[in-house]
């Protein structure tokens, strides 16, 4: 529960409020989120780009288990509910309209309305719920900040314009070149 939650400033709400909540949101420890405004273009382009780059990656490994995923509710807990902007989900894909297990890697393509929420809240969230990477792309400097979660901490494995990294995620390993991804 959040501190001002806990003090009553305002509601705690849970996950069957923010099914009821028209628009594009996110519920983090009973505090909802707008999100809004609508990406930027260039957002748009850059996460239809990751979501393209992935799927080949895993087309080149031969991967069935895993697969890209643009925003899907992960519902972590009854009060948060979050929408990555792209994702690698491995397993089953449930029947219910969310997915409740973590992603491996999480893409968040960060935008003046949400750096902040995205590098502070979300990175400790994450780090939390055990996602195994977690990238920052920043569409203003063309570049991708990727942790990767060693003993329950994220650490920095580098900063990328160019070049690629190698995700070891668990069933697969995927190579993701970055230099493609800012190439437009």
């Amino acid at each position: 529960m959040s501190k001002a939650a806990a003090f009553g400033l305002y509601p705690h709400y849970t996950y069957e409020d923010y099914r009821s909540w028209e628009g594009r949101w996110e519920l983090i420890r009973g505090v909802p989120y707008a999100m809004t405004p609508l990406p930027h273009p260039k957002h748009q382009r850059l996460s239809g780009r990751i979501a393209y780059l992935l799927e080949k990656a895993f087309e080149e490994v031969g991967c069935p288990e895993c697969v890209a995923l643009l925003p899907v509710d992960w519902k972590i807990s009854e009060d948060t509910v979050v929408q990555p902007d792209n994702l690698v989900y491995c397993g089953d894909l449930p029947e219910e309209d969310f997915i409740t297990e973590p992603p491996v890697v999480i893409f968040e393509v960060l935008s003046p309305s949400t750096a902040r929420k995205d590098r502070i809240l979300k990175f400790a969230l994450y780090e939390e719920a055990g996602v195994k990477y977690y990238v920052l792309v920043d569409p203003d400097r063309n570049e991708a900040e990727v942790f990767r979660l060693k003993e329950g901490r994220y650490l920095r494995e580098g900063i990328f314009s160019e070049g690629s990294y190698t995700f070891d995620p668990g069933p697969c390993r995927l190579n993701f070149d970055f230099g493609r991804l800012f190439r437009f």
